[in-house]
């Protein structure tokens, strides 16, 4: 199995790295008519785009509510400017996947064989275009290799309900002909890798039909449960969890192999001296933290919002903070106690105190998911802890979410999902009688689906979902709240615990939180921020792309 894992990561790695053979495709005349003959030249040229599979991060939440950057996001700030070029605004992998489908019917194999690898491809291009859609909206929609004579090339913006339904083609031909986990070599797609992704396309694009006023909402909505649904039968996915609530979900996240853990629908492994990532090292030297705003959205463990609760105990300091809360705060953030980093000596770093002023903690509310304490993990692009790209966990939210929004989440639909998810951390079962949070960020929402999107927030935090979220909900006003630009209370009494040396320079508000950046209260929110606009030149070369993108 070992062998397996290292024959397809060494292909992985010269097909991503080695920009030559990416460019052979289109270009060589001789390639043209030699390749595409085999099983092999399918996978071999699949391959280039396995690189771009959503490897689970944890500092890309820097643009949304969740986390304050040292260096402000400057789309965020309002500073972003329309780019001449770039910008996200490239087909190259769209390209290259459609010279594939024009392509691989021409190798002498079976059509099962064809088709799986056509169903990698084509999920690949319904991510490709999913995600152009979420940057840009209406976009083209390209089927065809181009060069540069194509007529294809001056085509106009398609609405985005009609990209969107082209894509979930794709998606559906993927799980079609996508072969079970059993059936397929350990990393490559399979079918409910490919439902995952569905599951998490259908709910992003239903809910934002719904929240934009572009209607048709709800067959995207139910194909996200069906996706979900496909998953979450085949009996083979479950919640992690050892027994105990207050380090299981920590350590989720910081384990060598994942192949084989039950909520792994699809990890990326990674091994010594193959293929390894810096993210420990990362995560120590972020420059960024979790917001004040993030921090009030954990429950009291009486699964009462501390709005609500008797147990909450205010946040004159952070062990207050912290203390009868959700369990995944302290795995998700760094209070008294956790390990830092273990020296070559076997001592221990202990964190006694939030390490503000320091680029590991600017807001006091440290990120410690997926960081761990091992010091190889430490070394510069050495960790060799496994990622996942798709999560079992986010099936269940998205089947929850998207069920609650069909008006159809009763008691069984909570039990199947978002109780499953909370029993790891021994936290009270959520109901369908969930009381409303008076200090709620979304008051016009029902009680349900307000607590369905708190615990997507803290469950998935720190792996990317948050700016997507707001986008879809049409949420992005949520960042004009002061509180998702500050950190934790560092009042006069809490200040004498720490050295004069390390809180000198930090600066706090009227309410003694921390600031980030001293010379704004609050961040300003531009509907035209839910899209980003097309570079200049582009709308230059093809003037039928305009209108740009509203705002812009």
């Amino acid at each position: 199995m070992k062998a397996k894992i290292y024959l397809f990561l060494l292909i992985l790695t010269m097909s991503c790295r080695n920009e030559d053979f990416l460019d052979l495709y289109p270009k060589d005349a001789i390639t043209e008519q030699t390749f595409f003959k085999n099983e092999n030249d399918l996978k071999l040229y699949a391959n280039q785009f396995y690189p771009s599979l959503p490897v689970q991060p944890s500092l890309s939440d820097n643009n949304s509510d969740d986390f304050v950057p040292s260096n402000r996001n400057s789309f965020l700030a309002g500073t972003y400017v329309v780019p001449v070029s770039g910008g996200g605004w490239s087909w190259t992998n769209e390209r290259n996947v459609n010279y594939f489908l024009q392509r691989y019917q021409r190798a002498d194999i079976s059509d099962v064989l064809k088709n799986k690898y056509a169903g990698e491809v084509r999920l690949f291009r319904a991510y490709f275009y999913w995600r152009k859609v979420v940057q840009f909206g209406d976009v083209p929609w390209l089927n065809a290799d181009l060069n540069d004579l194509s007529p294809e090339l001056y085509d106009p913006k398609l609405p985005q309900k009609q990209v969107m339904d082209s894509v979930l083609t794709d998606l559906n031909f993927a799980i079609a002909h996508l072969p079970l986990p059993k059936d397929t070599e350990l990393g490559r797609l399979h079918k409910y890798a490919a439902a995952a992704l569905k599951s998490r396309i259908c709910l992003w694009e239903g809910t934002y039909r719904k929240y934009h006023g572009l209607g048709d909402e709800q067959k995207f909505l139910q194909e996200a449960v069906d996706a979900s649904e496909m998953v979450m039968n085949s009996g083979l996915y479950d919640i992690y969890s050892t027994g105990n609530p207050s380090t299981d979900y920590y350590d989720l996240f910081i384990q060598e192999e994942l192949s084989s853990n039950v909520e792994a629908i699809l990890p990326m492994r990674y091994l010594k001296n193959i293929v390894m990532h810096g993210l420990t090292r990362s995560l120590g030297e972020s420059g960024t933290g979790f917001s004040k705003n993030f921090v009030r959205s954990f429950l009291s463990s009486d699964g009462l919002p501390t709005s609500l609760s008797p147990l909450y105990k205010g946040d004159n300091t952070l062990e207050e903070e912290a203390t009868a809360r959700d369990p995944r705060f302290k795995q998700l953030i760094g209070t008294n106690g956790f390990v830092f980093q273990i020296s070559a000596s076997g001592a221990q770093d202990l964190i006694t105190l939030p390490r503000i002023g320091s680029n590991a903690a600017p807001t006091g509310y440290q990120l410690i998911k997926g960081r761990s304490s091992d010091l190889e993990q430490w070394n510069a692009l050495q960790s060799t802890l496994d990622l996942f790209i798709f999560r079992y966990a986010e099936t269940l939210l998205n089947y929850a979410e998207a069920k609650a929004e069909l008006g159809e989440a009763d008691q069984s639909v909570l039990d199947r999902s978002i109780n499953k998810i909370r029993d790891r951390v021994a936290m009270p079962h959520m109901t369908t009688e969930v009381p409303k949070d008076p200090q709620s960020d979304f008051p016009s929402l029902s009680a349900l689906i307000d607590e369905i999107r708190r615990e997507r927030r803290v469950e998935l935090a720190a792996e990317g979902f948050r700016f997507d979220d707001l986008l879809r909900w049409k949420a992005g006003e949520q960042i004009e709240k002061p509180e998702t630009i500050l950190g934790l209370k560092l009042n006069a009494a809490y200040k004498t615990q720490f050295p004069a040396s390390q809180i000198s320079g930090i600066v706090v508000d009227e309410n003694d939180l921390i600031r980030i950046y001293s010379n704004i209260d609050s961040r300003v929110w531009d509907d035209k921020m839910y899209h980003y606009p097309i570079p200049t030149q582009e709308l230059s070369l093809n003037p039928k792309l305009a209108p740009q993108n509203a705002g812009w």
